[in-house]
């Protein structure tokens, strides 16, 4: 019942160990980046060219130069690679041309930092390096014959300035890619644990329900049977086990509704303590009145346990005198708490034989119960034992530590 809560989870490496995905066809057009862009870049370039009177004053082909490098940023994230190539052939050419240094470079900028965080590095580095090279050699040896006329050229020094300047774009991308994968990772994680912690928080709540549902309903089936047998020759015995029904079923319902309220409030305090081993002696009339007769030994000290181990100690009893009503033919069962420093050891016995109704072991090898038991054992590191015994009754043995590593299923582990 409780396995079937927990939601199937596809298995998979995280994103950031996995090869950069191909820009997705359906990716959002960055408009309002290329628009902006494309104003400052015309308002920038008029305000250069003024102050750059030995190079080509800006004309319609200069106008389009310019708006086309934020035109094409508008593909940057459907098609990184071919946008920052394009931009920086666009670029070469306005420099080619003659026209005046300016905001010309910022579009390059902008496509290979998106290139680079995309996972392309190759393309950005690419053409960066062609657009340096173009650059280079336009001012040093093809000056000549490109306008302006009469231009002796771009001074190295300048030529390499802009070298430096074009490559500290691709380290500053290349550590926005690092920090966005690292945020991403991050995010994963907090993902990852968010989804343990309600996986752990269903499978709590399905194995209460389970432990309250089984016992309860167990009580509920064999009075039921009792009432049935017994309605026209014992009326009185009858009203007795329908008594017996409305008892238990009230007692249910409560500890479902709080159990559920869990989930309409979650991270609110319990309204009731955790029902531990003081709680035998319930768990015994319930028992006495589906027919079973439930006797309890304490063996050394009787101090308070941990809330887990108490918690989970209850359970264990519960669920395994639940087994006994439902799968075995015995009437009496006993229960055996050894108290030793540290450890907590439980035993519970029937004689059998089992009832034959479910299984080779009576049903109680089946189905969610000592699944459910172990599991409440091995989140204290503890262990459970169960099988049929070789005089042929039926034995649960569990060994629950009650030091430090009880407390971790504390006053949350149970709202009832």
């Amino acid at each position: 019942m409780h396995r079937a809560l927990l939601r199937h989870r596809p298995r998979g490496g995280p994103p950031w160990r996995r090869p950069p995905e191909p820009a997705r066809p359906d990716a959002r057009i960055p408009w309002r980046s290329a628009l902006f862009l494309a104003v400052f870049t015309m308002a920038g370039a008029h305000f250069a060219a003024e102050g750059q009177t030995g190079r080509e004053p800006l004309d319609l082909l200069a106008r389009l130069l310019l708006l086309a490098g934020p035109a094409l940023l508008l593909l940057r994230l459907r098609l990184p690679r071919f946008t920052v190539c394009a931009v920086a052939g666009v670029c070469l050419v306005y420099l080619a041309a003659g026209y005046p240094y300016g905001p010309v470079f910022l579009s390059v900028v902008v496509a290979a930092f998106s290139a680079v965080v995309s996972g392309h590095r190759v393309a950005a580095w690419t053409a960066l390096g062609t657009l340096w090279a173009g650059h280079l050699a336009a001012g040093l040896w093809l000056h000549p014959w490109l306008p302006p006329e009469g231009d002796s050229g771009t001074p190295l020094l300048q030529a390499l300035v802009v070298g430096a300047w074009l490559a500290v774009v691709v380290p500053v991308a290349e550590l926005a890619r690092v920090r966005r994968e690292q945020w991403a990772r991050e995010r994963e994680e907090r993902a990852r644990a968010e989804q343990r912690r309600a996986d752990a928080e269903r499978l709590r709540i399905a194995r209460e329900l389970h432990d309250v549902l089984a016992h309860s309903i167990s009580v509920i089936n064999v009075q039921a049977g009792v009432g049935l047998a017994l309605l026209d020759s014992d009326p009185e015995q009858a009203r007795s086990a329908l008594t017996t029904i409305k008892s238990a079923s009230k007692e249910a319902l409560g500890e479902v509704r709080q159990v559920l309220d869990t989930l309409r409030t979650p991270g609110a305090a319990p309204r009731a303590p955790a029902p531990g081993l003081e709680r035998l002696p319930e768990l015994a009339e319930h028992a006495a009145g589906a027919g079973l007769r439930v006797t309890t030994e304490t063996v050394g000290d009787a101090a308070p346990l941990p809330p887990g181990a108490d918690l989970a100690a209850f359970r264990i009893v519960q669920e395994a005198l639940t087994n006994v009503v439902r799968h075995s033919a015995a009437r009496t069962a006993r229960v055996r708490l050894a108290r030793r420093p540290g450890t907590l050891e439980i035993t519970v016995d029937d004689d059998g034989p089992p009832s034959g109704a479910d299984g080779p072991d009576g049903g109680t090898s089946g189905g969610n119960g000592l699944a459910g038991m172990r599991e409440r054992a091995a989140v204290l590191g503890g262990r459970i034992e169960a099988g049929p015994r070789p005089d042929g009754g039926f034995r649960v043995r569990a060994v629950l530590p009650t030091g430090p590593a009880a407390h971790r299923t504390g006053p949350r582990e149970e709202t009832p």
